[in-house]
């Protein structure tokens, strides 16, 4: 299993518009074959950092993920979302691996 965690530096006046962009993509990984965990809102502290993390079952996987979601009608639809918004400034997108029990 292959995890990508993803940090957002994001407009935080553009708060609403980041959570729809994020409430778009759960959906839409999970659709294309991963386990979306979830996002992580800015709450107390910095008000400009949002995290995501989901999983594939390899790194194989993730990238027919990727290469499905460049065609995907919805995920295109998603990112035009994101390039209408501009509710992000930038993103940096890290794999990791889970140690469970």
């Amino acid at each position: 299993m292959i995890t990508c965690h993803l940090r957002y530096i994001i407009d935080a006046d553009k708060l609403p518009e980041f959570e729809h962009y994020a409430r778009l993509w759960i959906p839409l990984v999970e659709k294309l074959g991963g386990t979306h965990h979830g996002y992580l809102m800015p709450s107390e502290g910095a008000s400009n950092v949002a995290l995501a993390s989901f999983s594939f079952e390899s790194l194989a996987a993730y990238e027919q993920y990727r290469i499905a979601a460049a065609t995907d009608e919805a995920c295109v639809a998603a990112v035009d979302y994101y390039k209408q918004t501009k509710c992000f400034i930038s993103y940096e997108r890290s794999f990791f691996r889970p140690v469970f029990r």
